[in-house]
């Protein structure tokens, strides 16, 4: 007769026939008189024993039925459709599989527990550092005072360092903890760590300047920030990108700006002067006075008496240009120390030189004819060429109306000289008078021979005068009849 087996809720598992063995779950069933039993019968107590110890999970399992997973070294229950952990936490180094939500796993190598959750991650339960990373993160700790209270602290630790404190009051520690020598209300920072808040923050009481080495390019030390209530130097370049620029003084009177591209620096207050003072030779001096009362501007002085006035000497690199009248105050000549002064540079040609104020305003001047190109001089609108040496000529006779010059020998040829006067008759002692004689004074000269003249009727004792005076000769023969006119002399020499 075959045995019907059922399952522990009542439900028919399988029928076994006489003689035959039912393979329908992972154990042997043994219908009646099925004959060596014995060895399968065993070989199922063996694998109650080691709940079906192997690397495969049953291949018929019935839900409730344990499997030994060798893999894991897990045991597990069947849950009707598959092999989930048993339950308690898997250590091992790396996350089981086939874990269902809920199952817990120890990291054996970090020492972290894990949990799985439903949506079949392992989720971190703690410690949040690994097992290398040592103590990291926040701690609740409970530590006294110096009055013997207990304080409970949060402490922040990293790498097993305490970094920070967390406290809700200030006080002293009874056994302070290393950098931590007094404790406030907040985050107190490892004195001995050189640790600092980086970030931004919205209000603080108070910035701690001890230090002037920056951390970094872009980590700025405290003592490096200026501060407004002392005087303070500044290492880099103060750039003030808004145009309304820089304010000094109490009352700001000292202002620097910028509008457009034009730069700006004024002293704002009614009638204050600016000042530009230097350090020459331990000396503080003033080399540029801006006077706001009067509207002047000195140079070397601290009173100028008109709107630019200069002490010392001025050098010019380039041009100076003058819409007005030049005066040197110091004396009545002007010097210069260069050779030449150049009028009219740069300019159209046009007549050029020097004009001298006279009381009846006709000036006199001395300039260059551009239409005639010569000098030129003058007064009240008359004016003449400036005679040059190679202007002058030596032959009068050709060239009229030229100015003379003597040739290299000293001579110089007119057409006619006349001279101003007569003058004084030629006597027998001017041999060596270098005197030019007037015609008045030859003329007279040769009326007189021996002492007595020679007049119109040939007599002496006639009124002086030439007026048939006849011609001079000098040969060497005496002259023949009829030679010569009434008047005339004839010398003769000794051949």
């Amino acid at each position: 007769m075959a045995y019907i087996v059922n399952k522990t809720d009542g439900t028919v598992l399988t029928t076994i026939t006489d003689g035959t063995v039912d393979n329908t779950t992972s154990l042997y069933l043994f219908g009646k008189s099925y004959s060596n039993y014995g060895e399968l019968l065993n070989e199922d107590l063996v694998r109650l024993l080691e709940n079906s110890a192997s690397t495969a999970a049953p291949t018929v399992p019935l839900r409730g039925e344990l499997w030994f997973d060798t893999n894991s070294n897990q045991l597990k229950v069947y849950d009707g459709s598959s092999f989930k952990p048993s339950g308690g936490a898997k250590s091992q180094s790396t996350a089981p599989t086939g874990a269902t939500a809920g199952d817990l796993w120890v990291d054996s190598d970090d020492e972290q527990l894990y949990f799985r959750t439903t949506s079949n991650t392992w989720q971190l339960v703690g410690p949040q550092y690994t097992k290398g990373q040592t103590l990291s993160g926040w701690k609740v700790e409970t530590i006294a005072d110096n009055f013997g209270v207990n304080k409970v602290i949060s402490s922040m630790y990293n790498g097993n360092t305490r970094v920070a404190i967390l406290s809700s009051s200030s006080f002293t520690p009874a056994s302070p903890p290393t950098g931590f020598a007094t404790i406030s209300a907040g985050i107190t920072l490892n004195s001995t760590l050189g640790a600092y808040f980086e970030g931004t923050t919205t209000t603080a009481a108070n910035l701690n300047i001890s230090s002037t080495s920056n951390p970094s390019a872009s980590i700025i030390a405290g003592g490096n920030i200026m501060r407004k209530d002392i005087a303070q130097t500044m290492a880099g370049v103060l750039t003030v990108s808004s145009d309304t620029g820089v304010r000094i003084g109490a009352a700001n009177d000292l202002q620097m700006s910028v509008s457009g591209i034009d730069a700006t620096i004024a002293n704002v207050t009614q009638n204050g002067n600016l000042n530009l003072q230097v350090n020459w030779g331990g000396s503080t001096i003033t080399p540029i006075k801006v006077d706001a009362v009067n509207a002047r501007v000195g140079i070397f002085t601290s009173s100028p008496t008109v709107p630019l006035e200069v002490t010392g000497n001025v050098k010019i690199v380039g041009n100076l240009e003058i819409t007005g009248e030049y005066n040197s105050s110091s004396t009545v000549i002007s010097t210069f120390d260069d050779a030449f002064i150049k009028l009219n540079n740069g300019n159209s040609e046009t007549n050029a030189g020097i004009i001298v104020e006279t009381s009846d305003t006709n000036d006199a001047r001395l300039f260059y004819d551009v239409a005639n190109n010569y000098w030129t001089a003058g007064e009240g609108g008359v004016y003449s060429q400036i005679v040059r040496l190679t202007d002058a000529v030596t032959d009068g006779h050709v060239n009229k109306e030229k100015v003379l010059k003597t040739t290299g020998a000293g001579n110089v040829k007119v057409t006619s000289l006349t001279l101003g006067a007569v003058g004084t008759n030629i006597s027998t002692s001017d041999t060596s008078n270098l005197n030019v004689p007037t015609t008045g004074q030859v003329a007279e000269s040769i009326t007189r021979w021996g002492g007595s003249h020679v007049t119109v009727d040939g007599t002496t004792g006639s009124p002086t005068g030439n007026s048939i005076a006849g011609a001079r000769y000098v040969e060497t023969v005496a002259p023949e009849d009829e030679q010569g006119s009434n008047g005339d002399l004839w010398f003769v020499r000794e051949p």
